[in-house]
């Protein structure tokens, strides 16, 4: 099984940059997008609904903003737009897809650096969804998490962590929070299981020389239950084409979907 994942940063946008034929070759079984900057009914180039793929789309309400969208090949049992939560909900940041023991979900969490109060927001999202994922480690289903988090959990994660100690991404309390998710929470980061090195980061900021220096930060994930961690057999941090300020994650996992595929 493989999945992408990525912050497309306007999906139209990405498609302008020539996301959909690159993502046409790599044959993913499921691509979970975030930030997809749209409304469904902007969407009406069928290069947004890929062929072979059934598609979902939980747009923001505001125009322009947030969202996130899953392709799969495989025809899901339920789609879960949002959490029942009103602030992460009218912001489409969870959409949720199941198959059969199986969830994958495009996480898009909120940022903190453009104002105090956003960062407040996030703050309450951290609060509010912890419980939740407790709930999902303990359920006995199996649960991916792919997405834009907004936080790098460790030096590791960021090219400029001493200057950054203070900044919106890696404060104390969100690594403090981090450190729950994959420790009492019960859940894991796949890739950092499988990939232990250095400097394998998935956004750059479009400021100076950044992507071009490598100076960047982790803070995309798969965020998985511990025994899919076990089953990942690949990774790929995809820099050789420029979609986004975000780099396509893509996990490959020992792992079979149930066969109701496409059509089916």
């Amino acid at each position: 099984m493989k999945i992408i994942s990525l912050n497309a940063n306007g999906i139209r946008a990405a498609a302008r940059k020539g996301f959909f034929p690159w993502m046409a070759q790599q044959d993913a079984d499921i691509v979970c997008i975030q930030e997809t900057k749209a409304q469904h009914h902007q969407l009406k180039d069928r290069e947004f609904f890929p062929p072979g793929y059934h598609c979902y789309y939980h747009d923001a309400l505001k125009p322009g903003y947030s969202g996130t969208a899953i392709y799969a090949k495989h025809q899901p049992d339920r789609v879960h737009y949002g959490l029942g939560w009103d602030t992460m909900d009218c912001e489409g940041r969870w959409l949720q897809a199941d198959f059969g023991d199986l969830s994958v979900v495009s996480l898009y969490f909120p940022s903190g650096s453009s104002s105090e109060l956003r960062q407040d927001v996030k703050f309450a999202c951290m609060d509010w969804i912890k419980p939740k994922l407790v709930e999902m480690a303990a359920s006995g289903r199996d649960w991916i998490i792919c997405g834009d988090w907004n936080i790098a959990h460790k030096k590791i994660d960021l090219k400029n962590w001493r200057g950054n100690q203070k900044n919106s991404g890696f404060l104390p309390e969100e690594r403090a929070w981090m450190d729950e998710v994959f420790g009492d929470v019960g859940l894991a980061d796949a890739f950092r299981l499988f990939d232990p090195r250095e400097e394998q980061y998935t956004w750059w900021s479009n400021r100076g020389q950044a992507w071009a220096n490598n100076t960047g930060w982790r803070i995309d994930y798969h965020v998985t239950t511990p025994a899919l961690a076990d089953k990942v057999t690949g990774v790929e941090i995809y820099k050789d084409e420029r979609f986004s300020d975000h780099a396509p994650l893509t996990l490959e996992y020992d792992y079979a979907l149930p066969e109701r595929v496409f059509g089916g």
